[in-house]
């Protein structure tokens, strides 16, 4: 499965999402490669202390580092060039929108939006940094985003101090401590957070293959062989 991560604009959480996505499916035991394709290569920063549970490859390396591995998350550049979305995009098999409950980030994301239906890749917004003391601005960011025909994940990433600790010292927020060494109280309320939204993601990828598994893609042919000759 092949999953990348955009945002149009900084400030989205799109590296943090990708290394947590990327963390859950790891400690389930899976293979994973995580590739940085950002410019800023906020992703390798992120893993330059190898505390990571999984191997964070430059898109350079991509195509080799992805033979191995069961699940690849993508580090999405943050733009709206076409041509770079274009590039990323064919090579997923979904696309996850990390999308904050501000007005601007509700824009980028239906403006990202109308250029990916351009393309059979199902795509998902995930609210992030929702403050637990707002609950309404994330009620209403859901219901446009919703109102613009955009697939909604349940989960929503909460906004927490124990993410930026966890940045800091490179590693997943489960593993977050505060400046005096104490483990974040609320750093497993971020963690099970992201869980959430794997499970999600690996249901909506499974719908668009039940979905699509009758049909072939436009020029294949799954005729046999040896019907194909006869």
């Amino acid at each position: 499965m092949f999953i990348t991560v955009f945002g149009q604009k900084g400030g989205v959480a799109k590296t943090c999402t990708s290394v947590h996505l990327a963390a859950i499916w790891a400690c389930k035991h899976k293979k994973v490669a995580l590739i940085d394709a950002d410019r800023n290569r906020s992703a390798t920063a992120y893993g330059a202390r190898e505390l990571l549970p999984y191997p964070v490859i430059p898109i350079e390396a991509a195509a080799k580092a992805a033979r191995g591995a069961d699940i690849v998350v993508t580090d999405g550049q943050a733009s709206s060039n076409e041509e770079e979305l274009k590039n990323l995009v064919e090579g997923s098999d979904i696309i996850v929108l990390p999308t904050t409950p501000q007005s601007r980030s509700i824009e980028l994301t239906v403006e990202m939006s109308t250029l990916l239906k351009n393309y059979r890749i199902p795509f998902a917004a995930l609210l992030v940094k929702v403050d637990s003391r707002k609950k309404s601005s994330a009620e209403a960011a859901v219901e446009i985003l919703q109102g613009f025909d955009i697939c909604v994940l349940q989960s929503q990433i909460p906004l927490l101090s124990a993410f930026e600790s966890a940045e800091t010292n490179g590693v997943t927020v489960d593993q977050s401590v505060d400046k005096r060494g104490r483990a974040h109280s609320r750093r497993m309320v971020g963690w099970h957070a992201y869980d959430k939204a794997c499970v999600e993601i690996e249901d909506l990828y499974q719908q668009h293959r039940e979905k699509n598994k009758t049909s072939s893609p436009i020029g294949w042919d799954f005729t046999p062989l040896e019907k194909r000759v006869a």
